[in-house]
């Protein structure tokens, strides 16, 4: 049995994006999805609870590997790896986790963590071993530490070359993006620093907030809650890993999920007014610089938090403490025509809370 799991892990690799490595999701209050057949269908069988962040690792065939809310990693049997339980990141973090596939080996993967509102626990990362526990995987290092303190921010997207990965977080009281290369010799110790556009400094709230790359990986896009209350969006290199060019919008207040179109033409935002209870839904034309936003669309629900594009083009949004996610039908299309349903998706009697999970963008 181990060796025919083992067989199927030359298959994890980038090479082609018709891959369904970001088919099976996990969050929230123990909700899951999968995007299999090409529509999504509930998955009640996940037994994480997690605030906010998480992360979930698949063969390229869509086959679940183990995923996490960065404290607890559990495998495809849905139990805790044995080394698996203490890890440095935060179920109450934006972008608590997320997983990496080293570029040299199908066996191995990474888990980098970032701790809530830049408590010194910092960016870390952990390593998974899939030839372990009989194939389940195990985690022959945890927590190692890059740079803290950080804010609640982390993306990952693939180098220039098309085998590497650069992973970004932003450094805490600091305007400085870090960015990690990953490689088939492992986690680079230093990053390449860019600092440019807004501090994410104050109280430690104001570390709250998603980071999104663009589908081609030419774009980053951040959310910067309380309070600084804006979107922003840079230039990225992906040969260099270097962050430039800084655009601002703003004010929006309680500004926390980003998102880019699959045509990487709009960026959509979410915030949720000042303690809350004034959930919108932005679109900026990023095709257009003089364009005006546009409000989306609107929740009926108290709190909504991440954006997530999905593997069937539609741009998905958390709902906190609701069975339901909202759905963003036509992102491509400019304007109220994108079709927000505030109720879109039912997640068979499982609730959403403010975060889904993160993936690498491969840019095709």
């Amino acid at each position: 049995m181990k060796r025919l799991f083992l067989a199927l892990f030359p298959l994890l690799t980038f090479a082609a994006h018709a891959q369904h490595t970001n088919d099976i999701w996990y969050f929230g209050q123990q909700a899951g999805l999968s995007f299999a057949d090409g529509t999504p269908k509930p998955l009640n069988d996940g037994k994480m609870s997690t605030y906010e962040g998480s992360a979930v690792a698949t063969t390229s065939r869509g086959e679940l590997l183990f995923y996490t809310n960065g404290e607890t990693v559990w495998n495809r049997e849905h139990k805790p790896m044995p080394n698996g339980t203490k890890l440095m990141g935060s179920g109450s973090s934006t972008q608590s986790a997320l997983i990496v596939p080293d570029p040299g080996s199908g066996n191995i993967f990474y888990i980098f963590t970032v701790a809530p509102q830049g408590t010194p626990q910092g960016l870390r990362y952990s390593t998974v071993d899939m030839t372990r526990a009989d194939g389940l995987g195990d985690l022959p290092r945890v927590n190692a530490l890059l740079i803290q303190p950080v804010a609640e921010k982390l993306a990952a997207v693939r180098h220039a070359n098309g085998h590497d990965v650069w992973v970004l977080a932003h450094r805490w009281n600091s305007n400085a993006f870090v960015s990690y290369l990953v490689t088939a010799d492992g986690v680079a110790g230093k990053p390449i620093m860019s600092n440019v556009g807004s501090m994410n400094a104050g109280p430690g709230r104001n570390a709250i907030g998603a980071l999104k790359f663009s589908p081609d990986g030419k774009h980053l896009a951040a959310a910067l809650w309380r309070e600084t209350n804006k979107f922003e969006i840079y230039d990225f290199d992906r040969s260099t890993g270097k962050v430039s060019n800084p655009r601002s919008f703003g004010p929006y207040a309680e500004a926390y999920g980003v998102e880019f179109s699959p045509d990487g033409t709009k960026l959509y935002g979410t915030c949720n007014g000042v303690g809350g209870g004034e959930t919108q839904i932005w679109q900026f034309d990023l095709a257009k610089k003089a364009s005006a936003p546009v409000l989306v669309g609107k929740s009926a629900n108290r709190k909504i938090g991440a954006l997530q594009l999905g593997p069937d083009g539609r741009i998905y949004v958390a709902r906190e403490d609701n069975p339901n996610l909202g759905i963003i039908e036509n992102p491509n299309t400019l304007g109220k025509d994108c079709k927000y349903v505030d109720e879109g998706l039912k997640l068979g009697g499982r609730r959403s809370k403010l975060g889904l999970p993160m993936f690498v963008v491969v840019p095709e």
